[in-house]
């Protein structure tokens, strides 16, 4: 049974960091692309970032490049999301996937909890 397990969330204020955390299993984390999406209140998920199977190949929306940064360990079937810089309007519930390409897009069906992230001014 896919899972995955989100955490790391909080309440940090505008300019500040946080390090979201995904842990998977029940499929072979190392041979999937993952990814991050969020969804703010009143709005549709929209894809953050993506990580090859390897982590050789990153793909970010453009609001966030250079300021949030994937990756993952394969051997701790984990992903990560370190987010600098952090603005108002990263404000949202995160989630973690499995499958993700190039244009942020995912078909992943067995969506965890989330963790949520909020930025105050």
């Amino acid at each position: 049974q896919v899972q995955v397990v989100e955490s790391g969330g909080g309440v940090v204020q505008a300019g500040g960091s946080l390090r979201l955390s995904c842990t998977a299993s029940g499929f072979t984390f190392g041979a999937s692309n993952m990814g991050w999406f969020r969804r703010a209140p009143g709005k549709e998920l929209e894809g953050v970032a993506c990580i090859s199977e390897s982590g050789r190949n990153t793909w970010y929306r453009d609001s966030v490049k250079g300021r949030f940064t994937i990756s993952r360990d394969n051997a701790k079937n984990t992903q990560y999301l370190q987010m600098n810089s952090l603005r108002p309007e990263d404000t949202a519930m995160y989630y973690c996937a499995r499958g993700c390409d190039s244009r942020l897009r995912t078909a992943f069906t067995s969506w965890g909890q989330g963790t949520q992230v909020t930025v105050s001014t």
